[in-house]
Order: C-alpha cells, then structure tokens, then sequence
C-alpha cells in the first residue's frame, strides 16, 4: 500500500505535467487512476490543492464519471458489457459463470485484490457479443469456457487471451 506523502507527491507531479491548469482535471483523475489504480482521498485532496480548486469539485467530477473509482480496484478489471446486443446473447449467463469463478460481484474487488468485476451498459462492440472487457483487451463472442480458459491463464500469471 502507498502512504499519504507518496501519494501527494505523486499526484503533485501529475498536476504539474498539466502546468496546474484547472481545465485538466479529467486528464489529472485519469493519470492518477492509472498511477494507483483508483482516486484515493489523499490524491483527490492533493490535487484539488495544487489546482487551486475546492475538493468538493474534484469529487463531483470523480462521481460523476464511472471509468472513476474511488475504493480499490483489482489489478484486472473485468468488464462485462450488458448492453442490450450482448444481453440477448447470454451476458447474464456470462456474468454469473464469472462471478462463480472469481467468488464476487459487479462493484467488488477480490481479497488478493487480483480482480475486480463490473458491468458496464455498451463497450461499443455489439456484433462481437457477448463481449467481456479485461483492463483494455476486449474478448468477444464470450463462451463458459473461455471464461475458464482466460481467468485461468491470469491466475498462473500469463497473457489474457
């Protein structure tokens, strides 16, 4: 786990590759998300300091946004596309096939912080449903057994498809 000071420390260089301008707060968020995996409360408060806005801002533009996370995410995300191309080819059955496999449901992380699983309404590739995002590889036309075959090779440590 990283504490306090690294985490302003890092978030204030974030806000310096914008020069501090308040105009880049989606751009700031992203690159901390990505530099700890989710907006922790230090970092939000950092950051709203060093872009000289109210923290009450930062977090409207944290909670609005749902790529946004502000508890700890797994080190792969797991997306589930429910919108309605991928939801009558079987994403239910999908999502419950991966949350029997990975023992936890859309919002949660699991407790080696190894995955955490969404379900997100389109990830814009209807004609490849029912489609499952990991971290940003999209596999599509999911079956039963390649949730197995994918989650299992992330366990042992290998690539995802």
């Amino acid at each position: 786990m990283t504490n306090v000071s690294e985490i302003r420390k890092k978030t204030k260089l974030i806000v310096k590759k914008y020069s501090g301008d308040k105009s880049a707060l989606i751009a700031v968020l992203q690159d901390i998300q990505e530099a700890f995996n989710y907006l922790p409360k230090d970092a939000l408060a950092a950051a709203a300091k060093a872009l000289g806005i109210p923290v009450s801002r930062v977090y409207e533009v944290a909670t609005f946004y749902t790529a946004f996370s502000l508890k700890p995410r797994g080190e792969h995300v797991v997306k589930i596309c429910m919108g309605t191309a991928c939801h009558v080819r079987g994403a239910a059955a999908i999502q419950d096939k991966m949350e029997r496999t990975l023992c936890i449901k859309p919002g949660e992380t699991t407790p080696d912080q190894k995955f955490s699983l969404e379900t997100v309404n389109c990830v814009g590739a209807c004609a490849l449903g029912p489609v499952v995002v990991i971290n940003t590889e999209y596999h599509g036309q999911m079956t039963m057994a390649k949730v197995d075959k994918i989650i299992g090779k992330i366990k042992e440590g290998g690539a995802q498809s």
